[in-house]
């Protein structure tokens, strides 16, 4: 920082924010601005580049973690290591380092895990989704880290959708409803802000990111990063409606989608990037690109690459998540500028927005993480939160083969019962994708509480509970059991690894349901991202169904409610469509003919919600 006074107007905390962005512009060279509008993975992150070339932000794809198994405490060494090289920077500007927490602050071990988007939708409470960003800023700050990449806010219309679990639902409303995480995540701006600035409200806070904008729950056959081919009314009424109350919360970033509208991929659409959002809307934070998304549209290796680059950041993306072929991209956005062809205007009208959040978020003077909150890092509170989020999520879709006498709840004093199913004892299966590691995987990913954790701490101290994932015929031929639970469902998935035009139960879970439930009564649970299909047949047999999307780590919340302890609330946040056949679904048409309708749900003496 040599050669810059103290005296700066940006390094005043007292001066007002736009006159620090005014300043610092003034100072900066062409080079550090093009840096600032830069994000790379700490994978590539070196202390050299973030300090010569004015880096302005480093992320964690999912993943991309410091070692295995790393805590918070270590997280927070690494960011405040590059913060370090930041702040030697000439300028010293500190980077904002962001990641996808997206069910709590996921990529770390150890955090709390609270419910996917689409469970919470299925609870349809603003005040639970206020409360569960409060906790996760706490633990993602815990870290060192001040910028989330959430909520996403995509309404999905389509459940062969890849991402239909990081929607809140298919009802434009309850995404709506849902928003309150931006306030929760960010703080409450107060009363008389300018419309669409950006808020931080303090160091127990982050910046929050809505996205995917816009429309990328709405594409044809639910295909991930397809073509959403809709009229602009309809886009604005059930896809943007949503990031207005996003804005109107003083929300920090917006991320473009993947996906196109009408043709035009999103990344490059500068009537609904530029006219819309920043013009109409009146957005003044800063609009980020997705992952590689100027790689994955134009391809890097092609001469057209530098023409993407052209057209996303004339189109109005601010920040670049380049993430890893940094020099090749300093070097075209350089180039691109020197020969007019990108407007200095819009390079500038790019590092104002970025340096707006920054001083927002208070990086100039807190940049290092604060260790203060590491006790807050999966403590009994916020898992006393997602539990509570588990038990408001679930959803009750049958209770006996006589709906007047009701299956559940549970006796737990039964001598003996069987728990089954390859979901039934399996945390990264209950977690579901983007947990540890960006698509998810199988086992004790991480600490929490499994659904055969659960029943055997619910269950009373004379229950024999006996677990076989898939029984051998035997089991039944041999013992007498009061009652089964069976949890089968979808292994877990993120994006495009996720879209899926059959949605049958994987891992022959039909069949594990049929042979359990032939012979003793059954509760089958249902744990996956979206609707699954249930013939006829198969749902005659069992006794009580439940879908409990995907919890996360708090398997009590489930046995809280099965048992007894709390009453079903949940009501479904999409439809449950009868076969693949009727998608995509819409409410109020005449073929409108679900399996089960959205919001439906059942209290355990079945009564509809």
């Amino acid at each position: 920082m040599s050669g810059v006074a103290e005296t700066c107007i940006y390094k005043n905390p007292s001066e007002p924010i736009e006159a620090r962005v005014k300043d610092l512009l003034s100072r900066m060279t062409l080079k550090e601005k093009i840096g600032q509008m830069t994000q790379i993975d700490r994978k590539v992150a070196t202390p050299s580049a973030i300090k010569d070339l004015s880096i302005g932000s480093v992320l964690s794809g999912g993943g991309s973690l410091p070692f295995e198994k790393a805590q918070s405490a270590d997280w927070a060494d690494m960011v405040d290591g590059f913060q370090v090289a930041a702040l030697e920077s000439r300028l010293g500007i500190p980077i904002i380092y962001g990641v996808d927490a997206v069910h709590g602050n996921n990529n770390v071990y150890g955090t709390t895990i609270f419910p996917h988007n689409i469970g919470l939708g299925a609870t349809r409470d603003a005040d639970l989704a206020y409360r569960i960003g409060v906790a996760t800023a706490l633990e993602v700050r815990a870290s060192g880290i001040p910028y989330d990449f959430h909520p996403c806010v995509a309404v999905c219309k389509d459940p062969r959708w890849g991402r239909c679990f990081e929607s809140y639902g298919e009802d434009t409303e309850i995404v709506r409803k849902m928003t309150s995480i931006v306030s929760g995540l960010q703080g409450q701006p107060p009363e008389g802000r300018p419309k669409g600035y950006p808020f931080v409200g303090g160091r127990n806070k982050v910046a929050a990111c809505a996205k995917h904008f816009v429309g990328d729950g709405g594409t044809y056959e639910g295909k991930n990063e397809g073509n959403a081919i809709i009229s602009y009314d309809d886009l604005e009424r059930i896809h943007m409606a949503p990031y207005l109350d996003c804005i109107s919360q003083g929300v920090c970033t917006i991320m473009a989608s993947y996906s196109s509208w009408n043709g035009t991929s999103l990344h490059s659409h500068y009537f609904l990037l530029t006219e819309i959002l920043k013009q109409k809307l009146g957005f003044q934070g800063f609009v980020i690109s997705d992952w590689e998304a100027i790689d994955r549209l134009f391809g890097a290796e092609s001469p057209n690459y530098c023409d993407g680059i052209l057209s996303a950041i004339n189109a109005g993306i601010d920040l670049v998540m380049v993430p890893f072929r940094y020099e090749l991209f300093l070097e075209h956005v350089l180039r691109l500028v020197e020969s007019g062809q990108i407007p200095m205007m819009r390079v500038d009208d790019a590092v104002e927005r970025i340096l707006r959040v920054k001083f927002v978020a208070g990086l100039f003077e807190y940049p290092m993480a604060d260790r203060s909150l590491l006790d807050k890092v999966g403590c009994k509170l916020h898992r006393e939160l997602a539990r509570e989020a588990v038990r408001k999520s679930l959803v009750l879709l049958k209770n006996g083969k006589d709906t007047k006498k009701p299956f559940l709840p549970l006796d737990r004093n039964s001598e003996k019962i069987l728990v089954a199913g390859t979901h039934a004892d399996d945390l990264g299966y209950q977690c579901g994708g983007w947990t540890v590691t960006w698509a998810g995987s199988s086992g004790r990913i991480t600490i929490g509480t499994t659904i055969l954790d659960a029943i055997k701490e619910a269950m009373g101290g004379d229950t024999e509970v006996v677990y076989e994932q898939i029984p051998p015929p035997d089991t039944f031929t041999s013992q007498d059991f009061s009652f089964a639970i069976v949890a089968v469902g979808e292994a877990p998935y993120v994006e495009s690894g996720g879209d899926n035009s059959e949605l049958t139960i994987p891992f022959n879970g039909a069949d594990t349901i049929s042979l359990v439930s032939d012979n003793v009564p059954t509760l089958v649970i249902l744990i996956s991202g979206r609707p699954l299909v249930l013939e006829p047949w198969l749902l005659e047999k069992i006794d009580a169904l439940v879908a409990a999307w995907l919890p996360g780590s708090e398997g009590h919340g489930i046995t809280d409610v099965i048992f007894g302890d709390y009453e079903f609330q949940g009501r479904l946040p999409v439809s449950w469509f009868r076969s693949v056949d009727q998608l995509p679904m819409q409410v109020g048409e005449n073929s409108y003919d679900p399996l089960f309708p959205l919001g439906f749900g059942l209290t355990s003496n079945n009564k509809k919600l």
